[in-house]
C-alpha cells in the first residue's frame, strides 16, 4: 500500500510538471517591424503582462513612429534571447 501511495504520489508530479504546471509565468514582448513586408528587421518594444497590453503599446508605438500604415507588430509569449542564434525565442507569437 505504501508503494502504490509512494508511485502515485511521484506520477503526479511528473505527470503536472510534462503539463504545463510550471512556473505560470506568462509576459508578452512587443516587437514592432517598421516595414510589413520585412519581418526579419524588428524592434524590440516592451514586456508586457498581458496579450491586450503588447496589443495596445504595439498600436501606439506603430502611430507615434508614423507607421501605422506600413508598419506591423508581433506579441510574444515568454520570449528569451538565444546567444547562439542572436534573436529572441518565443513560445508563441500572435498578432
Amino acid at each position: 500500500m505504501k508503494k502504490t501511495i509512494i508511485l502515485a504520489t511521484t506520477a503526479l508530479f511528473l505527470f503536472t510538471g510534462c503539463l504545463g504546471g510550471g512556473d505560470g509565468k506568462e509576459e508578452w514582448t512587443a516587437l514592432i517591424f517598421p516595414d510589413k513586408q520585412n519581418s526579419k528587421r524588428s524592434k524590440k518594444l516592451a514586456v508586457y503582462k498581458t496579450l491586450e497590453e503588447c496589443r495596445e503599446g504595439s498600436k501606439n508605438e506603430l502611430s507615434k513612429l508614423g507607421l501605422s500604415d506600413r508598419g506591423d507588430y508581433k506579441c510574444g509569449l515568454n520570449c528569451e534571447y538565444h546567444d547562439g542564434m542572436k534573436v529572441d525565442i518565443c513560445e508563441k507569437l500572435v498578432q
